[in-house]
């Protein structure tokens, strides 16, 4: 660790994701997504087992994909989902994550447990209408150590504002995941050049 003008300079992983300030992101690993993702039983597995190592050293934040009501929805989100479902009336716009649907649900095999948290937001980045910086803050973490689905989407645009906002962001390779392989291998060699990009098995055995 190095010191300059007060400020405290990680320079080794251990340094990085001590469990003293480090927390734990799932993002978005619902019913909805995960059953269609392109490697799903490995990714399942990994992550399932890293939920299993670091719970209890560090906080656990699990997100929800949770969509404005429709009348505040923005014209940005309306185009955006109008295309993604090649729907040209937004009025026959399918329910996205419904609140009560099963889709929403987180999955079953990695379900949250008593003490993490569950977080609702309404973009693609954790910061964004939500309260998590201000958790962060409150609680002295320095890292955050992304999961969870998709990683060109979610879990890129997080990573890049956790960047921007002073955190270490932590990438755990074989925990995130996408329903587009290509999309998914593009966004981690984009994220190698940008932050930290360990496996689980390397993230386990430095906490």
């Amino acid at each position: 660790m190095k010191k300059i003008n007060g400020i405290e300079i990680y320079e080794n992983l251990k340094e990085i994701i001590n469990p003293g300030h480090s927390c734990l992101v799932v993002w978005d690993v619902q019913n909805g997504l995960a059953s269609r993702v392109f490697n799903k039983v490995e990714f399942i597995s990994d992550l399932k087992n890293l939920l299993n190592i670091l719970r209890g050293k560090m906080p656990i934040v699990y997100t929800l994909i949770t969509p404005p009501e429709k009348e505040f929805r923005s014209s940005w989100s309306y185009y955006a989902m109008m295309r993604r479902f090649g729907v040209e009336d937004p009025s026959k716009l399918p329910e996205f994550m419904a609140k009560g649907s099963n889709d929403r649900n987180i999955l079953q095999d990695i379900t949250p447990q008593t003490g993490d948290i569950l977080l609702e937001k309404p973009t693609a980045s954790i910061f964004t209408g939500t309260y998590f910086e201000q958790m962060m803050k409150n609680r002295n973490i320095k890292t955050l150590i992304f999961t969870g689905i998709a990683t060109e989407i979610g879990i890129e645009s997080s990573a890049r504002d956790a960047a921007n906002r002073g955190f270490y962001p932590v990438i755990a390779t074989d925990c995130v995941s996408s329903m587009d392989k290509e999309a998914h291998n593009r966004s981690l060699e984009n994220m190698q050049k940008m932050f930290i990009c360990e496996s689980s098995q390397t993230i386990a055995k430095n906490v």
